[in-house]
């Protein structure tokens, strides 16, 4: 049987009553200052969000109240998912970039010394 913790999303939209499409609250469940920190730093750098921050409500939880607030009528779901999309090929680039050094040197060690 599935426990409480399996039944529930990854991620969950809390918006007030009355409030605009662009002030939203996402919370996102086992996650922690890894990605919200990261996060974070990606969507601030969009022009339109006028506010954005995250609280990990006890350092128990593995949750992070994630907080957006854009400009111009911009839904606050696009902007996270073109946040995690931006984070994501940061890191994509980082593992590539990785990948082919590690080659190198394997490929360096492996020749002989002269």
């Amino acid at each position: 049987m599935a426990t409480e913790a399996e039944k529930r999303p990854v991620l969950e939209m809390v918006q007030a009553d009355g409030a605009d499409e662009g002030c939203v609250t996402f919370v996102m469940h086992h996650e922690d200052h890894t990605l919200g920190n990261s996060l974070r730093y990606m969507i601030m750098k969009t022009v339109d969000v006028e506010f954005c921050g995250y609280t990990i409500t006890h350092p128990s939880e593995s949750k992070i109240n994630f907080r957006v607030q854009t400009r111009g009528g911009i839904p606050a779901t696009e902007v996270l998912r073109r946040g995690l999309n931006e984070l994501s090929d940061v890191c994509q680039h980082v593992l590539n970039t990785f990948q082919a050094r590690v080659d190198e040197f394997k490929e360096q060690q492996e020749r002989p010394m002269e």
